[in-house]
């Protein structure tokens, strides 16, 4: 049980960072829902189209149009460019229920080929021996 919930947290969290999602952003969500507000009571903007001055096709025009919110618009999450690759190894040691006994399927395998060889031996044969002193 407790190995089952400590994968799913460890997935859950290389999850989150593939996304390129931090623990700040989360703790900054209370300033895009203040911000989304500002948004709705002063320019009539739904949801959608806030989302889209600030993070997608509309951010350019926002930004040149609104230079005295520009310190509001840097507190807002998600705002982070740095790119970053990280990999992750999670080594689980001593569990018996991984322990594959593989002697077990070897020995109780039954051979189902025939092998013979496919070339000739050069030493069994005259012409190509080792030049001999005499």
């Amino acid at each position: 049980m407790a190995i089952k919930l400590v994968s799913i947290l460890a997935s859950f969290l290389i999850l989150m960072q593939s996304f390129n999602i931090c623990i700040s952003d989360l703790i900054d969500l209370s300033e895009l829902i203040e911000h989304a507000k500002f948004h709705s009571e002063k320019y009539g903007d739904n949801f959608f189209v806030f989302i889209s001055k600030h993070y997608g096709e509309l951010e350019a025009d926002h930004t040149k149009k609104h230079q005295e919110e520009k310190q509001e618009h840097e507190e807002l999450p998600f705002q982070h460019q740095a790119h970053m690759n990280l990999f992750s190894a999670f080594v689980i040691k001593d569990l018996p229920a991984f322990h594959i006994n593989l002697i077990d399927e070897i020995a109780t395998s039954a051979a189902n080929y025939f092998y013979q060889a496919s070339y000739l031996n050069h030493e069994q044969e005259a012409p190509f021996q080792p030049p001999r002193v005499v």
